[in-house]
């Protein structure tokens, strides 16, 4: 089964409303919507923005639901100046800006119990969703994208995460998803489409663009799913 994780009602409702056969399951406030898309079933939920949210969502979807690879999908901002609004980032690994044990020697970002500060996505995975995007006709990139519980709206931030995790697309969920994915051997995707530009713009450009971005994510979540039909087995 493959699982499908949104922050936002913006960035999952629509998936979920393409559901069918769908049964509903409530764990620790949060709604699992289980069925098919295009013959292939699917689980998705509203994690709710942030990174402990993330990874209660992505937790409970692995304990409860026989999940073989996890996409988590929305919007991001971008973290470099060749990607721009609506462009789609796929990740090729996640990080956690925010961890920081650098007084006890660790580098900045260092996630203990995994013992590495970038987690790499699954290279077929990621691959498959790049192909669904660029069939889709968007334009895409691939690099790392960076987490953390702040929305980045200002240079500094923007250029410090550009520059210490060379980072193109910041947001507040992926690296929670991938740290517990990585950590059950869960196979997992990032797909993020870019609502704003991580700077002083930003509180005007997401209301704006965070509805067209979203339904981009969706459009290529959904091509995806057209091509994986009957690869994934009912729960």
């Amino acid at each position: 089964m493959l699982g499908i994780i949104g922050a936002m009602d913006v960035e999952i409702n629509s998936i979920k409303e393409r559901i069918t056969g769908r049964t509903v399951t409530t764990i620790a406030g949060i709604e699992f919507v289980c069925g098919f898309i295009e013959n292939v079933t699917v689980c998705a939920a509203q994690c709710s923005p942030g990174k402990v949210n993330a990874a209660l969502c992505t937790q409970a979807m692995i304990d409860h639901f026989d999940i073989d690879a996890v996409i988590n999908v929305g919007v991001g901002c971008s973290l470099n100046d060749n990607v721009i609004i609506k462009n789609v980032v796929i990740a090729t690994d996640v990080c956690e800006y925010d961890v920081d044990i650098t007084a006890l020697g660790e580098p900045l970002g260092f996630i203990n119990g995994l013992n590495t500060i970038k987690i790499k996505t699954d290279p077929t995975l990621s691959e498959k969703l790049s192909r669904a995007a660029i069939n889709f006709g968007e334009r895409i990139h691939r690099g790392t994208i960076a987490s953390g519980d702040t929305f980045i709206a200002g240079t500094e931030l923007k250029h410090r995460l550009a520059s210490q995790f060379d980072a193109i697309c910041g947001e507040m969920e992926g690296g929670a998803v991938g740290h517990v994915c990585a950590a059950n051997g869960v196979a997992f995707a990032v797909l993020r489409c870019i609502s704003d530009g991580g700077d002083e713009n930003s509180q005007l450009d997401y209301p704006t663009f965070k509805k067209i971005a979203a339904d981009i994510s969706t459009a290529i979540i959904v091509e995806y799913i057209k091509t994986e039909q009957n690869q994934y087995s009912l729960f």
